[in-house]
């Protein structure tokens, strides 16, 4: 899933992302309201927003009520030492799904954010396909031609990034970056472990390739040969 957390503490805001990219999850971190709305307007869309209202530039309560107007209906996690019922009731009422207070536990933060997740699945249930191979947000399950795939979290990340980009030519800047939350290391090879990692396991034998190189660009995943 893709999440975006907005978060002005450096440290609070590499903290979670960590802790979700380590669940499987493409995490993109947005330090000022600013920046975050050009993310949500201009942007993929997000499974999932956890959300501080004391952001500089624009505070959460901006970016919720923007985003709420613009009809992104992303669920929205609020996150944020603010802890009286007013500053809480406003933000429910401008379109927040859920709001944790700063300091928190992580489990805590963690099994809402499952939570949401599955509520939005349930609501939704996308499938993301491409010609027999099939993955399932919802149920995190994979399939092609009816054959289940077995994916570390990491290797379900890249395919969910991959199947939401499906036909387009992905850098490895760009994998790095939404797949791993890291900026791209030219003298490492982990993107190109990966990828033949996926590969494997997608591509099997009497399977039509789905996922080709582009010498010199990146990787693409595509039915085209």
């Amino acid at each position: 899933m893709r999440i975006l957390v907005a978060e002005d503490e450096r440290k609070v805001a590499s903290f979670i992302r960590q802790g979700l990219q380590e669940e499987g999850h493409a995490v993109e971190v947005a330090a000022d309201g600013e920046a975050a709305l050009e993310l949500l307007l201009e942007g993929p869309t997000y499974d999932l927003i956890v959300l501080d209202l004391m952001l500089p530039k624009r505070d959460g309560f901006e970016v919720l009520k923007t985003m709420r107007q613009r009809r992104i209906q992303t669920p929205v996690l609020v996150l944020t030492a603010r802890d009286a019922v007013a500053d809480k009731v406003a933000g429910l009422d401008l379109g927040a799904d859920d709001y944790l207070t700063k300091p928190f536990a992580f489990d805590e933060l963690l099994a809402r954010v499952r939570a949401l997740l599955r509520r939005s699945a349930g609501q939704h249930a996308p499938l993301l396909r491409l010609a027999d191979l099939t993955l399932d947000p919802a149920s995190r399950s994979v399939t092609r031609n009816g054959r289940r795939i077995t994916l570390t979290s990491r290797e379900y990340a890249l395919l969910e990034y991959f199947l939401r980009n499906a036909g387009r030519v992905l850098t490895r800047p760009m994998i790095a970056q939404h797949v791993w939350g890291l900026a791209f290391d030219t003298e490492s090879n982990l993107i190109d472990v990966y990828v033949g990692y996926l590969r494997r396991k997608i591509d099997g034998p009497g399977d039509r390739r789905l996922l080709h190189t582009i010498r010199g660009a990146g990787y693409t995943l595509s039915d085209e040969e």
